[in-house]
């Protein structure tokens, strides 16, 4: 009887020690939020996302559940209305000061041009000039000039004989043809150089240089190359210079200077040719230094490109003509 009842004894407290509530005298003082609780594991997640309550009441006051649940939901309300007030009054940017600048009036009579997208519709053959105007006429079709460029047949003037080739105002002199060599690994290469002064005799002049296995075309293609670096040479009513000039290329030097009516041309070798070509009349002309003919001319061209005429000198003064000989 005495076993039975000992063991009916334990079960009895086993069972009432499941069910009685956990012992809190301990934490008595704390506030509810952090007394030891249960909790589930949403409950806790959704606390970390709300902020945290501020108790009103002291660490050492005792708060029933109830009571701290009340003031946890009164205490988060007002804490979002202050927080909306606080977002309300916050200082709002102010709108930064213009800098003052004002666009200038338009000119009188100026009219507004129409926008892009109501301007009428551009016809083909007005879009084709535009483009012939910018880029030249077009690879296909005929252009707007009326020339069917499958027909245009492009012809090298050194291929062409001279009675063929298309005649111009500009005159052609030979200052010198030489024979030159070129060796290679067979042997050597003959062939030949040509120095050639273009000219209109009206103040335009070039100097060109061609080779070629035969005289003519060496020639032919001096003349084409002389054709592509022509010069003006500043002249007087005298067909003179307006002032003396010197200048080197090279080892060359060559020394320019104007004469008077009727002194003619007293220069020689090349720079007697390119001054003739280029309308000289009257100047004077003297090779210091190298007798090159090819660098003697360059230099004559080069002389002649540092002359300025009295109208450019009077414009950059901002002058009349009349006070430069004051």
């Amino acid at each position: 009887m005495a076993v039975t009842s000992s063991a009916a004894a334990a079960m009895a407290m086993a069972t009432t020690s499941s069910t009685a509530p956990v012992a809190t005298a301990p934490f008595s003082s704390l506030p509810i939020r952090l007394r030891l609780r249960p909790k589930s594991i949403h409950a806790s997640r959704l606390l970390l996302l709300l902020p945290v309550p501020r108790s009103s009441s002291s660490w050492d006051e005792p708060v029933s559940e109830g009571e701290g649940a009340e003031e946890d939901s009164e205490e988060s309300g007002a804490a979002a209305e202050e927080d909306d007030d606080e977002d309300d009054e916050k200082p709002r940017p102010e709108p930064v000061a213009s800098s003052g600048f004002e666009f200038a009036a338009p000119p009188d009579g100026y009219v507004e041009p129409a926008p892009f997208d109501e301007l009428p519709p551009e016809s083909p053959e007005d879009v084709a000039a535009a483009y012939e105007s910018l880029y030249g006429p077009a690879f296909s079709g005929e252009t707007v000039m009326g020339n069917n460029i499958f027909e245009v047949k492009v012809v090298d003037p050194v291929d062409m004989d001279r009675d063929q080739r298309p005649s111009d105002e500009f005159s052609e002199r030979v200052v010198q043809v030489n024979r030159v060599t070129k060796v290679v690994k067979g042997g050597r290469q003959l062939s030949y150089r040509a120095i050639v002064v273009v000219g209109d005799m009206k103040g335009h002049v070039g100097v060109g240089v061609g080779k070629a296995k035969e005289v003519t075309e060496a020639i032919t293609k001096a003349g084409m190359n002389g054709r592509r670096n022509l010069v003006t040479v500043p002249l007087t009513k005298y067909s003179t210079f307006p002032h003396r000039a010197d200048a080197d290329y090279g080892a060359a030097r060559v020394m320019l200077r104007p004469a008077c009516p009727g002194s003619g041309v007293i220069a020689g070798g090349a720079v007697r040719v390119v001054l003739e070509m280029a309308g000289v009349e009257n100047a004077l002309g003297k090779q210091l230094r190298s007798k090159n003919p090819l660098n003697n001319a360059r230099a004559t061209i080069k002389a002649t490109q540092m002359m300025r005429q009295f109208e450019d000198v009077a414009t950059e003064r901002g002058i009349p003509m009349e006070e430069l000989w004051k």
